[in-house]
């Protein structure tokens, strides 16, 4: 009975992480890169793959730049692994494959997660909010409440600014 037990556990175990495992940013971003690749270009190529990475890293934000930083596709990166990136896509290895590739070599770029996005910008959705979380809002947009000192300052901006930050699903 016990080794029973001890084969499910591992089982569910194995699967939650394979589950956890999907590589949420990576596999977003390189698929959004790799679609419009494939529509700009009729051939890829590993140096035109990885100029474009870097391109499209230089205007990226959020948890997205960290996947560039921990790339090395970013000015600030310390390292530089981009040709794991470039070779595969210009392949055409799947997306998927290329992450969990990447997180066989570093963890960390299968732990990034997007941020819960926001979908009541109403002044009751956001009044129920801890002012803590309506400064991670601001901060994800990179805007910042300079002089709040009230939780309904932040709710004015947080609608004022959410307009303009409302997320676009092209590089």
């Amino acid at each position: 009975m016990a080794v029973l037990l001890l084969v499910c556990l591992l089982f569910f175990t194995g699967f939650t992480f394979s589950a956890a495992g999907n590589c949420e940013v990576c596999v977003d971003f390189l698929s959004r890169l790799y679609g419009s690749l494939t529509s700009a270009h009729r051939e890829l190529t590993p140096p035109l793959v990885e100029e474009e990475l870097i391109q499209a890293c230089t205007v990226a934000q959020g948890k997205e730049a960290r996947l560039c930083y921990y790339l090395g596709a970013s000015s600030d990166a310390a390292t530089r692994v981009t040709a794991s990136v470039s070779r595969p896509l210009a392949s055409h290895v799947p997306v998927e494959k290329i992450c969990q590739r990447l997180s066989s070599t570093d963890m960390q770029i299968c732990e990034l997660r997007y941020e819960p996005q926001v979908k009541d910008l109403s002044s009751d959705g956001l009044k129920r909010l801890k002012v803590l979380e309506l400064r991670n809002i601001l901060a994800s947009w990179g805007e910042e409440c300079r002089g709040c000192l009230e939780k309904h300052e932040f709710v004015t901006l947080i609608q004022e600014k959410g307009p303009l930050h409302a997320h676009s699903t092209e590089l």
